[in-house]
């Protein structure tokens, strides 16, 4: 097709106007738009399952926790992979059914972060860090167009580490693939996503405390694989990340097969270029929404090297069965569950040029069946089933001034009957000059997760609670100035009858209310020319007699150059960065049911803030990370990198890491 140049701005300025979900939106939305055939570059977008707005790849280059999994205000248990818990407070607002098994979450692909995109061209990344004693993650996307209206896309990675001390080796492998479909008359739209994780993480209960291992001056110890750790054999670990052995470890293999249909009924128009070209427009009026799912969710201990029975005795009342036929012991526990929701929901859209407006209401029909399996009992097998209604409310305003959401659900029938959540959400461009406001409410009541329920495997304390339902309400605002690159939010959380562990097998509910108010900052101050320095900060107070111990300071800053130096297709961004939190009571860690626990008796403090030296640089479509970290565990007396931090109880970070990343972007 040949077309003159004025045709052709006709053509990008409809595909600009014209490319919404549905047809309609103006400045842009989310169907597969028209294409000319004359682009000589890519032109890639994406959008999320949830929401109707395209988005573009983030460009930052100084944050290198956008590479990781581990958010920068996350600390694990000494190894990349292994658990983690937030220095925030972020309690579970979802109401309805939760295993209960989160301290890998931030490991695992899942369905709402699956990008579905429209690409001019095949596009592909290529990511690989290496990091000492062997860290390795590789990650592979490719995403493109089979036909204009058809993308696919799938993601793998793979994370490695051996990790510096004994039986902490992890192996995580992730998977995720999407289509996006969309009939040529803009009616019927399809999306599948296949999601999966398997999760390995060796488990060492922490290091011993029957001496000081980690200050031994000039001693053995100052190769830190020889320090005693609490669980599994005396064992490097294997430095191949083809075979990796687990002999004491958690196991979370969990899966998800979706797909959503929809069809929308509505108005048909087109805009004419010339006689031979003509650009097929759609106004959707109402929707019709199907989705099912299937999940999985396998959770499992294993310690087939069981010697310490005072370790077991003394922290589960688990008594092995040792003789002088049988020096170790087997523990073994599972729980196993199959979810299969099926949700139907009917939008309307009160204005037909704005497929951003819109009112959506269904309801949805959900089945469990779980299987509890361990050494200990027979194996068992439960079935459950949930009926509930849902509703939500979307308004970006065509000016793009007023973005509203509104959105509830509430479980009708079922075993998390009277389960819901209600939220509200309003954002202003108040001006350019003065910035975004946004203010919120969210109430969340929720059955405690089926960890806590004694059908579960994992549920290990010897006393049944009766627990109730928890109770947790936010109250939020976020203030942002993009010209003064400042963002201040602030959340008050109000909280009842909240579930949790008091010790290696010991639950609690608390009995009265208790606050927690949290205020983070945001800002980048330009020190001269090129020269920035870029502070996080969070503040952090609980108000009455909560289980819930938390930092009161929690900050992150980085000050270096973040420029070209002169060259027209460098970016470069070095310097130093700290992360620092102040002292207090931190939870301790269960290995066997994989749950941090509340203690209130033990602080705990950083020698020194966690400080790192960086570069980062990009050049056209290639990215490399060279870092140096835990620089703070210098120890000058002894030669060595030997002051480790212990953010939790017997759980030393390493000494200095040093990791180089490159992350490499294809078109073809």
């Amino acid at each position: 097709m040949n077309t003159t140049k004025a045709q052709d701005d006709i053509l990008r300025k409809a595909q600009g106007r014209f490319s919404g979900l549905g047809g309609g939106t103006k400045g842009g939305g989310d169907s597969i738009a028209h294409r000319t055939g004359l682009e000589d570059s890519i032109t890639i977008r994406f959008r999320y399952l949830d929401t109707s707005r395209v988005q573009n790849f983030d460009s930052v280059l100084f944050d290198f926790t956008k590479r990781l999994p581990v958010p920068w205000y996350h600390v694990t248990l000494g190894n990349l992979g292994n658990p983690s818990r937030s220095l925030l407070f972020s309690p579970i607002m979802k109401p309805g059914w939760d295993h209960g098994f989160h301290a890998l979450d931030i490991y695992n692909f899942t369905v709402s972060e699956a990008r579905f995109f429209n690409t001019t061209r095949p596009y592909a990344e290529l990511n690989y860090m290496l990091g000492s004693k062997s860290e390795q993650m590789i990650r592979l996307m490719h995403t493109q167009n089979l036909k204009p209206n058809w993308n696919m896309a799938f993601e793998y990675r793979l994370i490695n580490s051996p990790g510096f001390f004994q039986n902490q080796n992890t192996n995580h492998n992730n998977y995720r693939f999407t289509s996006w479909y969309q009939s040529k008359n803009k009616r019927y739209q399809n999306f599948i996503v296949i999601v999966g994780n398997k999760l390995q993480t060796g488990e060492n209960g922490g290091i011993r405390s029957d001496a000081n291992y980690l200050d031994s001056a000039g001693g053995a110890y100052d190769e830190r694989a020889n320090i005693p750790t609490q669980l599994g054999p005396d064992n490097p670990g294997s430095r191949n990340f083809f075979s990796t052995n687990i002999f004491t470890g958690t196991y979370f293999t969990n899966a998800t097969y979706m797909m959503r249909q929809q069809y929308d009924v509505g108005q048909k128009d087109s805009i004419v270029v010339n006689d031979t070209t003509v650009i097929p427009l759609f106004y959707p009026r109402l929707r019709l929404e199907h989705t099912i799912s299937l999940s999985t969710y396998n959770y499992r201990f294993r310690d087939n090297s069981a010697t310490d029975g005072t370790y077991y005795d003394s922290l589960y009342a688990i008594k092995l069965q040792l003789d002088s036929l049988k020096s170790a012991d087997t523990i073994f526990i599972r729980d196993h569950w199959k979810e299969i929701v099926n949700d139907f929901s009917i939008y309307t859209f009160p204005d037909a040029k704005n497929a951003q407006q819109f009112l959506k209401l269904g309801a949805a029909f959900q089945t469990l069946q779980g299987t509890f399996d361990s050494a200990f009992t027979t194996i068992s097998t439960k079935n459950y089933y949930n009926f509930f209604v849902h509703g939500e409310y979307r308004n970006r305003t065509r000016n793009q001034k007023w973005d509203v959401e509104a959105l509830g659900n509430f479980y009708v029938n079922g075993f998390n009957a009277g389960d819901y959540n209600a939220y509200i959400s309003l954002r202003r461009l108040i001006s350019r000059q003065i910035g975004y406001l946004q203010v919120g409410f969210q109430n969340t009541n929720r059955t405690p997760s089926f960890v806590y329920n004694p059908t579960s495997s994992f549920y290990l304390d010897t006393t049944a609670i009766d627990f109730k339902k928890e109770n947790i309400t936010t109250l939020f605002a976020t203030f942002e100035q993009p010209k003064l690159r400042l963002k201040l939010s602030g959340s008050y959380y109000l909280v009842t009858n909240y579930a949790y562990n008091s010790g290696f097998i010991t639950v609690g509910q608390a009995s009265t209310l208790f606050n927690v108010l949290q205020v983070t900052g945001e800002k980048i101050f330009r020190i001269g020319g090129k020269w920035n320095w870029k502070t996080w900060l969070v503040l952090q107070q609980r108000v009455g007699d909560g289980p819930v111990n938390l930092p009161l300071l929690t900050t992150r800053n980085q000050v270096g150059y973040d420029g070209t130096l002169g060259f027209k297709n460098l970016r470069i961004s070095f310097g130093a960065e700290m992360r620092y939190f102040t002292s207090y009571k931190a939870p301790r860690y269960s290995p066997v049911n994989g749950q941090y626990f509340f203690q209130n008796s033990t602080t705990v403090s950083l020698r020194l803030p966690d400080i790192s030296a960086y570069l980062h640089f990009r050049i056209k479509s290639f990215t490399a990370y060279v870092r140096a970290e835990n620089l703070n565990s210098l120890n000058p007396s002894q030669g060595g990198f030997t002051k480790n931090n212990i953010p939790t109880i017997n759980y030393p970070y390493p000494g200095m890491q040093i990791r180089v990343g490159v992350f490499w972007s294809f078109v073809n």
